[in-house]
């Protein structure tokens, strides 16, 4: 007989592990799916389109998609387990091992916690670091409690002061973006940047029993349920595939006209093109005169608000890496043949 029939205290633990074991089984799944849903967004729902991306399309660069895009989520995800799964930890110590999320906090080297914070300081937007400081405090007010046997002033000190302190740096660097996003009536930016800083003491020990698994299951729960949406809609728009614009006419000949869409393969024979409406094109190649990378569209930025200098929905990466800029745009790009006036 299996062991859930057996009658005792071990089957909701021995139950839970098991169903953690599934969860772990199929989360890898996750990604791939991810890949084949991006394809089949990108052919249109057309099934014999959606083969021949699978047949041309390098994995490397789905991959190379896949990480650039949602490298901001492995750290939500590990630094979130961490935080929630410590407030239960030093708030209902008993319950240690019934719940995944104390299971999984408890059993997460350090190691991983320091990278996924090194990740999140490049990766994640200016008005969510002062969130990354209100986590960073939490982490390390927790396990200052779970493991050190300190004196109390020692304990005071990790669990508020240096909160308190580190909240107060993090306001003032922060606080001409508070008052610019007010000012501008960007509410949400100016919460996202001054809230956080002034709740690192309420994360960093145990709130009342009777309350803990309420304030660390659910949020986690809701979490759980929100992430996959946000990484399915985030990746989808993503792009897999070179922006590209070919001038097409016989040998010799002004361009008859300028095809533009995404490149999928070149081979001996024709070059073959993916259109914005789905349609695949095979342009023979003695018609191809030149070809050409378009940019990506740039999206207005959703808030004009800065903090010193820096735009709020930039990560470090993207403010201190070299970029290319966009002086002119290829008039190929806008679907007019090239002025070839001056050749």
């Amino acid at each position: 007989m299996s062991d859930i029939f057996v009658p005792g205290p071990v089957i909701a633990p021995r139950r839970r592990r098991s169903q953690l074991n599934w969860l772990l089984t199929v989360l890898p799944a996750f990604p791939l799916m991810l890949l084949v849903l991006r394809l089949w967004y990108l052919s249109r729902q057309d099934l014999p389109t959606m083969l021949l991306l699978v047949q041309y399309i390098n994995p490397l660069g789905m991959v190379s998609a896949l990480f650039i895009t949602l490298s901001w989520a492995v750290p939500a995800v590990i630094l979130t387990l961490r935080v929630l799964g410590g407030i239960l930890l030093v708030s209902k110590p008993e319950d240690a091992g019934r719940s995944p999320i104390s299971i999984a906090a408890l059993r997460m080297p350090d190691w991983v916690v320091l990278i996924a914070i090194m990740i999140a300081a490049f990766t994640w937007q200016l008005r969510l670091l002062p969130t990354l400081e209100l986590m960073i405090v939490a982490v390390l007010g927790l396990t200052a409690v779970q493991r050190l046997r300190a004196e109390p002033w020692l304990m005071r000190w990790i669990t508020l002061g240096v909160p308190v302190l580190t909240g107060a740096l993090v306001l003032i660097f922060v606080w001409p973006g508070v008052v610019a996003a007010v000012r501008g009536g960007d509410y949400g930016t100016a919460l996202m940047l001054a809230v956080p800083p002034l709740l690192g003491p309420l994360f960093t020990g145990p709130v009342p029993a009777r309350w803990a698994r309420l304030v660390t299951h659910w949020p986690a729960v809701g979490a759980a349920l929100a992430l996959p949406i946000v990484i399915g809609v985030t990746f989808l728009r993503a792009p897999v595939l070179p922006s590209s614009a070919i001038e097409v006419g016989p040998a010799g000949e002004p361009a008859r006209e300028v095809i533009r869409g995404q490149l999928i393969a070149v081979d001996d024979t024709s070059t073959t093109m993916l259109q914005p409406g789905g349609e695949v094109i095979f342009i023979p190649n003695g018609e191809v005169q030149s070809k050409t990378l378009c940019p990506e569209p740039v999206n207005p930025p959703e808030s004009a608000v800065a903090v010193r200098g820096w735009a709020v929905e930039e990560s470090v990466l993207e403010w201190i890496a070299p970029t290319r800029k966009v002086t002119e745009i290829d008039p190929r790009c806008l679907g007019r043949p090239r002025d070839r006036a001056g050749e």
